[in-house]
């Protein structure tokens, strides 16, 4: 690990000056960022400290939406009780990912700005466009297993790590930042970005931007949502494919709906095309297979992963049962039903 100044900001002004330096680092839970320290991935010669600023907490909008700090721990999030009331398919996403020990560290903007565990990513001793531009992508060509099938680059196919992020981008989210250049909101589809030939760019943010909280909106997805993650074990691991829905079903026909994937792509992966192909008709194994392959067009195996097909598939068409039925996959009871 590299020497690096430290600074410890009083308020989201002084975060911000001492953040848009070059080659400064925001410091939040730490999870991710100490990993990549460790592993000489990021290097960063300043280190803020945002842990003093008054951004933990959960508050209601005016509009019946929420509000939720981006330093409110994943676990505090997970558990409130307005989320868990309103919105429980983020609680359910939260639940499915980390421990409960990362959780309780790990924080809302942190989560948000985590980087990808792509195994080249992490040696240093391996090519890696997104580490070091223009070395190459380790990845294609290579062990490939976890990589993306959706939105992937000749640079770069590594996909984002992230559960919470599948269900903000199915509930329309929106991203509060403050920078240098004052204060602005990112609609969550537009947050993250796909890798094209910039793959070191994981999202839309500036220089010294800092994320300040994430808004949902008014929803009525309580009763017929799911959050249904496949992974290598059921304990802890990143997903494979992970597949979040909001639904709402008036008069037995399927009012709204919203699909996210996870695991798939490098960043979370909605195409409105998909839920088009839902929306208005009922919960029909043929309509949910048409979703599916709508959702799904255009994805292109690199050889390990293109399991990942074929299971991305088969989630969506369970999850949608899941979500149409009312009956959410449980993340403690892990059997998928």
């Amino acid at each position: 690990m590299i020497r690096f100044d430290y600074a410890r900001p009083g308020d989201v002004a002084e975060a911000v000056r001492e953040g848009a330096g070059d080659h400064a680092a925001y410091l939040a839970g730490g999870t991710n960022l100490i990993d990549l320290m460790k592993e000489n991935v990021a290097r960063p010669l300043e280190v803020v400290d945002i842990n003093r600023l008054p951004l933990a907490q959960i508050t209601d909008r005016d509009d019946g939406g929420l509000r939720l700090g981006a330093l409110a721990t994943n676990a505090d999030t997970a558990w409130d009780e307005r989320v868990q009331a309103r919105y429980p398919l983020l609680s359910s996403a939260i639940l499915a990912g980390a421990s409960p020990q990362l959780r309780n560290a790990a924080t809302n903007g942190g989560n948000l700005n985590q980087r990808t565990r792509c195994y080249y990513f992490y040696d240093t001793d391996t090519p890696c466009n997104k580490r070091v531009p223009g070395q190459g992508c380790g990845a294609i060509g290579g062990v490939n297993r976890i990589h993306a099938i959706l939105g992937a680059s000749d640079q770069c196919i590594a996909t984002h790590p992230s559960d919470m992020c599948v269900a903000l981008a199915a509930l329309d989210a929106q991203v509060q930042v403050t920078g240098p250049q004052g204060e602005r909101t990112i609609a969550f589809a537009d947050y993250h970005r796909l890798p094209g030939d910039e793959p070191w760019r994981d999202n839309t943010l500036t220089a010294g931007e800092l994320v300040t909280a994430i808004d949902l909106p008014p929803a009525e997805f309580a009763t017929n949502y799911t959050y249904l993650k496949l992974r290598d074990r059921l304990s802890y691991a990143f997903a494979l494919v992970s597949v979040a829905v909001a639904m709402r079903i008036e008069d037995e026909r399927i009012a709204d709906v919203r699909i996210a994937l996870g695991g798939v792509a490098h960043k979370p992966w909605r195409r409105t095309e998909a839920e088009d192909a839902v929306r208005n008709e009922r919960p029909t194994e043929s309509v949910f297979d048409n979703a599916a392959r709508a959702l799904l067009a255009g994805a292109v195996g690199q050889g390990d992963n293109s399991f990942k097909i074929a299971l991305a598939h088969k989630a969506i068409v369970r999850a949608l049962h899941q979500a149409a039925a009312g009956t959410p996959q449980s993340q403690t009871d892990k059997r998928i039903r």
